[in-house]
């Protein structure tokens, strides 16, 4: 019963590096019943999933004292139809629990239905699936993800002495509901900025995820501001597309603010040597720990504690709001890269410190 009792100590703020806390499931490991299904999306979109999330669930759930017999890790390589085709395989190996990081929301909901049918759980890992029918969601905070990059862009117009801010708000994918909670989190950092004449809004144009489409806008919008003195990019890979262009026009660095997510190298590369402000660093290990726990709960038949599911998240097609897991993730500068990113082994020093960056490397005390 001890193991039980420190179990329900288990919140979303307990995981770490060391994967320790995972060893105080070890009593609902053992009391649960069937597999864990884990349906991964693609490689294409990102490396994360085979460079970080796969390896770190497998730690995690063996961590807990789960069989390696009792978890399946499947990648659908951007199919919907053999996302489909692995959760039914999945259940019908005895799966009791699937864990899904859908493609798509339409290609999700077709999971979950399967699997409502067949009396099987079901947790959304990193994306929701808006007219799904999981029980419950895991993921960053989105909002809190945009509210770090607008702190971040404030911060840095200080820092970067930019008089008079005239600032190009940019956007993801309007039909990506990570994308507006996004711009949710960095508007309420600006807005009450611009409300009251602190900084000028030079727009809001239409949001994209293609870095070319980016570009594009940006130059469209530059034109016709060129009043226009920094930009919030939702991303590493937009903000590179509009720090291309800058270095045409001979910006130099620590001159025109950019903002980012997802601590790509590119992006750090471009944080290092002063053309982006920061970026959005998500540490996969916490995702991929609180999604082995609530999933170890689920296949237990036990409810997660309260401290473990600490929010909440609208599915705005399905008209009701996801008990969900939260984590944080950290605003990552050339002052705490070192102890973040490089540290956790999320970038390999070698390519990040390559060619314009290696005197920038030295000197934030990355490398020898």
């Amino acid at each position: 019963m001890a193991g039980a009792a420190q179990a329900q100590g288990v919140t979303a703020d307990s995981f770490g590096a060391d994967f320790a806390a995972m060893g105080q499931l070890k009593d609902v490991a053992a009391k649960g019943k069937g597999k864990v299904g884990v349906l991964l999306p693609d490689t294409a979109s990102s490396a994360r999933y085979t460079s970080f999330d796969e390896p770190y669930l497998k730690k995690a759930f063996k961590a807990a004292g789960l069989s390696s017999d009792d978890l399946i890790i499947t990648n659908a390589q951007g199919s919907e139809a053999d996302q489909l085709t692995q959760a039914q395989t999945d259940i019908s190996q005895g799966a009791t629990v699937l864990l899904i990081d859908p493609i798509s929301s339409g290609g999700g909901a077709a999971v979950e239905k399967y699997a409502k049918e067949h009396g099987v759980a079901v947790i959304d890992y990193d994306r929701i699936t808006l007219g799904g029918s999981r029980d419950y969601y895991i993921s960053f905070d989105n909002e809190y993800v945009g509210e770090l990059i607008g702190k971040g862009m404030e911060q840095c117009l200080s820092d970067w002495n930019i008089e008079k801010p005239n600032i190009l708000v940019m956007a993801g994918s309007p039909d990506d509901n990570n994308a507006t909670l996004f711009k949710q989190g960095y508007m309420s950092v600006l807005k009450p900025k611009f409300d009251d004449g602190s900084y000028t809004n030079a727009g809001e144009p239409a949001g994209t995820w293609d870095p070319s489409v980016a570009r594009t806008t940006f130059e469209q919008q530059f034109t016709a501001h060129q009043d226009m003195n920094a930009v919030v990019t939702p991303n590493d890979d937009n903000a590179n597309a509009v720090i291309s262009y800058l270095k045409t026009l001979k910006v130099p660095p620590k001159a025109f603010p950019t903002t980012g997510q997802d601590a790509t190298v590119t992006g750090l590369q471009n944080v290092l040597t002063g053309y982006q402000c920061g970026t959005v660093y998500k540490p996969i290990y916490l995702e991929a720990q609180a999604a082995a726990a609530l999933a170890l709960y689920m296949r237990a038949g036990d409810t997660p504690p309260d401290g473990l599911v600490n929010g909440k998240v609208n599915d705005s097609q399905g008209g009701m709001d996801v008990p969900s897991i939260l984590l944080k993730p950290i605003w990552v500068t050339p002052e705490n890269m070192a102890d973040t990113v490089v540290k956790d082994g999320f970038v390999d020093t070698s390519k990040l410190c390559a060619g314009d960056a290696a005197d920038a490397c030295k000197a934030a005390g990355i490398g020898n």
